[in-house]
This record gives C-alpha cells, structure tokens and sequence, in this order.
C-alpha cells in the first residue's frame, strides 16, 4: 500500500516553456512529473528517481539544479486512485520541486505511464494541467520567471 506522500517536479526551460505529459491511464488528464514517495526516500530522492523514471532526464547525471520549495500542497486523492492506500486515507501531501533543463534536451516517457508531452508557455500549460496545486505551481512560477530579467532566466526562483 502507498504512503500518502508524493512529489511534483515542475520542468521548464529558459525559453519560458513548461513541459506537460498526457498520463496513460486518463488521457484527459495531463502533468508534470508526480509520484509516491518510497519506504526510506526522502522527497529529494524521490523527484529525482521519478524525473528520470518517467522522462529520462537524469538531474545528476546532467548536473541539473533541482530547487526544493519551503512548502507543500495538501489536496484529496482522486476517488479512482484511493485503492491504493490503506484504508481510510483520503489526503496527500505533495512536496514541491522545479528543474530548468536544456531546450534541447530529450524527453524518453515512459509508456506505461504517459502516452505524450508537450512544451508550452506557462499559461497555456497551467490552464491544460489537470490537478489545481500543478496548476498553481507552473502560473507562480512562470509569473516569476517572466518578471526576472532576461539575464537571469537560467537562475533559481525562490517562493
């Protein structure tokens, strides 16, 4: 049985683009990297073991800045989803991550799990996001990311 602990890793690149995955078991509902946090994982463990799962990036390998953010999103599991939990359990919480990769780097899906992806300016990814805190996660930080100077696109963005 899972935890209710996972992580969202939100990818984007210094062209201001974020990248959406149309996940494999709901075709209407696409994503960012989300996944169960293991027995002995940390968060940071997990986003980087669920990055490279299911897009191929590896964060270490590429020496990519994984930011961590100071806070968590706290939603109800998708009724579909529940059978997957001990009993009685009805909440997640979500720990928050972003990367900035290369624009040209390449995506590998995973086929088990995402049928496709897409990169999109993050109002149009925010508004094809299915779950509201990924949502709200790519709007903050692509309203931050717009209001930087041009310089510092391949920077860190704090919330």
């Amino acid at each position: 049985m899972r935890k209710p602990f996972s992580v969202l890793v939100v990818i984007h690149n210094s062209r201001g683009e974020f990248l959406l995955m149309q996940r494999a078991d709901d075709p209407n509902f696409w994503q960012s990297v989300t996944g169960g946090i293991d027995e002995g994982e940390t968060p940071q463990q997990t986003a980087i073991r669920e990055l490279k799962e299911e897009t191929g990036i590896d964060c270490e390998a590429l020496s990519l800045n994984l930011i961590s953010y100071s806070h968590t999103n706290h939603y109800a599991i998708r009724e579909q989803w529940l059978y997957r939990y001990e009993p009685g359990t009805t909440n997640n919480t979500e720990y928050v991550f972003s990367v900035e990769v290369p624009n040209d780097i390449i995506i590998e899906l995973n086929p088990r799990e995402h049928l496709n992806f897409v990169w999109l300016p993050w109002q149009d990814a925010a508004q094809k996001a299915w779950s509201p805190s990924n949502q709200n996660e790519i709007t903050s930080l692509g309203k931050q990311m717009s209001e930087a100077p041009e310089s510092s696109h391949s920077g860190i963005y704090h919330r």
